[in-house]
């Protein structure tokens, strides 16, 4: 159901459930997490691509259950809900998952190959860089189930497009084409459905030759600048340049600089 493979520095986490556009299961969603937890700590690891097979790049949460999909049989009825048992399931599930992407120590894009619906959307929402194939769509569906969104994407999109688009997405659920998510923001490049592979490709290896722990250090500085005011941020900044000048790719920066020629980062 998820396929992983390390190449030239980069992870790329596939989802593979192409039948049901990709809708994760929470056993999926467990090893997408894993495996970003695992990209933090390993310095093999210097970029990862987050991507999907077939036309859906993930239809959000497996609402039918994924049971049935490797068992041949139907998931077994939940027991009566109690009060919290909802807050602690969207806590414990979908917020964990998007926020092992905001919290990944390496910088993670997304390649999002088809539709992109609701904790789908957001997933590729908390990618540090979002490629889009041209036939890609993205479908904020909650309101259209009468549900309020969850993932964190009342926190995500007024982030990227700012408050008023943000509702206009979120309370009307409509379909949002690639060429229109690139025009609000909520996309870096949009590319011919042939070439999402080779640019999310190129992309991520430039990534994965650049400082690793520098680029760490910026996303982290960049995650929590709406958060903060701007004493907490200069002084996060400060202290990010401090430990980042110990490592050896801040060193092989500035003497490449000295020395006209073009630094050779190793992610250390």
């Amino acid at each position: 159901m998820i396929l992983h493979t390390t190449d030239n520095g980069v992870l790329w986490i596939t989802l593979n459930r192409p039948a049901s556009l990709n809708a994760i299961t929470p056993d999926q969603r467990e090893r997408i997490i894993a495996k970003l937890s695992d990209a933090s700590a390993d310095p093999d690891v210097r970029a990862v691509v987050i991507t999907a097979t077939g036309k859906g790049f993930c239809a959000g949460a497996d609402l039918r259950g994924g049971a049935a999909d490797t068992s041949g049989s139907a998931a077994p009825q939940p027991p009566e809900r109690v009060a919290g048992d909802v807050a602690r399931l969207i806590r414990l599930g979908a917020q964990r998952l998007v926020s092992a992407v905001l919290d990944c120590e390496k910088p993670v894009l997304a390649a999002v190959n088809g539709t992109a619906a609701g904790l789908g959307a957001h997933l590729a929402f908390a990618c540090d860089l979002v490629v889009a194939a041209e036939s890609a769509t993205f479908i904020e569906v909650f309101a259209r189930r009468g549900l309020v969104p969850d993932g964190g994407g009342a926190y995500l999109l007024p982030r990227l497009i700012g408050p008023q688009r943000a509702k206009e997405l979120l309370f009307f659920g409509d379909a949002v084409t690639a060429a229109e998510a690139e025009r609000m923001g909520l996309v870096n490049r949009v590319v011919p459905d042939a070439g999402l592979e080779k640019a999310a490709r190129d992309w991520a290896d430039r990534l994965a030759t650049g400082p690793t722990r520098a680029l760490a250090l910026t996303k982290q500085l960049v995650n929590a600048s709406l958060e903060a005011d701007r004493g907490t941020a200069f002084a996060a900044e400060a202290a990010a340049q401090e430990i980042n000048m110990t490592t050896a790719d801040a060193r092989e920066g500035v003497a490449a600089f000295v020395e006209r020629r073009r630094p050779t980062y190793r992610g250390r």
